[in-house]
């Protein structure tokens, strides 16, 4: 073959395999695309179990975090997500210790759930909780958890949480003020928080945990006015208790974090009868592919009620 010819080929050659290349790219995007938003491959959600699911605030039922672990562990969970007042101790030795024990059985630590609030008139008051978060953010950190729960806090009008409970989460505001004005000091707040989170790359979750985030709007104006993507949602399936499925779904576009409940044997305060795969089913659709960590809130004894709900969680969100 003269060289000319040769040049020739090999030039018509090199645009077959350019023009084959394009075609092939574009055909493998196409199937990626189409792959992903069928759900047809890739993982299903990991699931893991909150510490509070051992616990439950029930006398005498206070375990070890370290035992959390393991029974977690044991259950065939892949994550714990720590509350925080249920651990013992906040020294360095004792976090490392927590991080040691959950790579030995295997297990990752997802998520912390913090108590504090910010809707309080008390400036002082609401300071000494941006504390409390800024410091739970460090002990996160170092525990090499990427997320915290926040809440917004209450009005503390109710006399206690089991008559807030019997009023379905709803309760007056402080006489004097307004909801706005409610809102204006959690978004002050968690604003003052957000650049520790971002520094420690630990997510601020903000939980419909009754309060001003009581309803979809309330949570979702928090988020959207403070706008940033260190604070999203942290949704809980079981505190939208009328109606949750479209509360659901207007939230699942802003999720990076569940928590699921389950009532086994009754709920503490009330039960839902959650139907998990019609939720599953919105937030795939919205390509939610984070945690959904396990809050059993229900008077059956653990060791048979959380299993129970190992399994109706994978066989939904698998």
């Amino acid at each position: 073959m003269g060289s000319t010819n040769r040049r020739g080929f090999l030039v018509k050659a090199a645009g077959l395999a350019a023009g084959t290349a394009a075609v092939s790219g574009t055909w493998a995007q196409e199937k990626l695309s189409g792959a992903a938003s069928s759900g047809r491959f890739g993982r299903g959600n990991p699931i893991a179990v909150s510490t509070y699911s051992f616990w439950r605030f029930k006398d005498g039922l206070k375990l070890p975090i370290e035992q959390c672990i393991d029974e977690a562990a044991g259950m065939g969970f892949e994550g714990v997500e720590i509350l925080h007042i249920q651990m013992e101790q906040e020294t360095n030795e004792y976090l490392q210790g927590l991080k040691r024990r959950a790579l030995i059985n295997g297990i990752d630590l997802c998520g912390m759930s913090t108590h504090q609030g910010f809707v309080s008139p008390d400036k002082a008051k609401r300071q000494q909780n941006i504390e409390k978060t800024l410091k739970t953010i460090d002990l996160a950190y170092k525990l090499g958890i990427p997320i915290i729960r926040l809440n917004t806090g209450r009005w503390g009008t109710s006399g206690s949480f089991d008559e807030l409970m019997a009023n379905r989460g709803i309760e007056p505001v402080l006489p004097g003020y307004t909801e706005e004005d409610g809102f204006k000091w959690v978004i002050d707040s968690i604003g003052k928080c957000l650049p520790a989170a971002k520094e420690a790359g630990v997510m601020l979750g903000l939980e419909n945990h009754w309060g001003l985030a009581r309803t979809a709007e309330g949570l979702l104006k928090i988020v959207n006015e403070i706008d940033s993507p260190w604070l999203k949602v942290l949704l809980d399936t079981g505190n939208f208790l009328e109606d949750p499925y479209d509360k659901l779904e207007q939230c699942a576009p802003y999720t990076v974090f569940m928590q699921a409940k389950t009532y086994y044997g009754g709920g503490l305060w009330y039960s839902l009868d959650l139907d998990y795969p019609r939720i599953a089913a919105i937030m795939r659709k919205h390509n939610y592919r984070g945690w959904v960590s396990l809050e059993f809130e229900g008077n059956e004894d653990y060791k048979t009620a959380i299993p129970k709900s190992l399994a109706l969680l994978r066989s939904a969100f698998a």
